[in-house]
């Protein structure tokens, strides 16, 4: 196997498990997965810019208590690569669960991971996304 694959094979089916557990209201796994050392950052599709384990920790917290009943979550992988400790993973998220009580809908997000090797483990350094613009493809949707 190459350093990719090591990498992205159980990072993905990682990141997956947690992300599934988060859009149902279980922040721990994607808590786990997040650095927690600086810099740490996330930009996300309607939050505020957020930096540091606390600003980054408290969003998390926030986007589950706001999410529930979850009934679809898939991440396909546009690009991935690894060099030394960082690596990246960039794709389209396709999620349907309820946002703050709404009956659940479908919808897919850009989203770039950035990680970073810390004691053996890949953390999230930076998460980016953002919804598909109208006038382009969300693969696989």
């Amino acid at each position: 196997m190459s350093d990719l694959d090591d990498f992205l094979a159980p990072t993905l089916a990682r990141q997956t498990e947690a992300e599934q557990a988060l859009i149902n209201g279980d922040p721990g796994a994607r808590l786990a997965m997040t650095s927690s050392q600086d810099p740490v950052t996330v930009f996300g599709a309607k939050v505020p810019v957020r930096q540091g384990w606390n600003e980054v920790s408290e969003t998390l917290r926030w986007l589950a208590a706001r999410w529930s009943d979850a009934t679809d979550y898939r991440f396909d992988v546009v690009a991935a690569d690894i060099s030394g400790d960082l690596a990246y993973i960039v794709g389209f998220e396709h999620v349907a669960n309820s946002v703050v009580g709404v009956p659940v809908e479908p919808y897919t997000l850009r989203v770039t991971h950035i990680f970073r090797r810390e004691s053996g483990e890949w953390k999230i350094a930076h998460r980016h996304a953002d919804y598909v613009p109208i006038d382009q493809t969300a693969g696989g949707a």
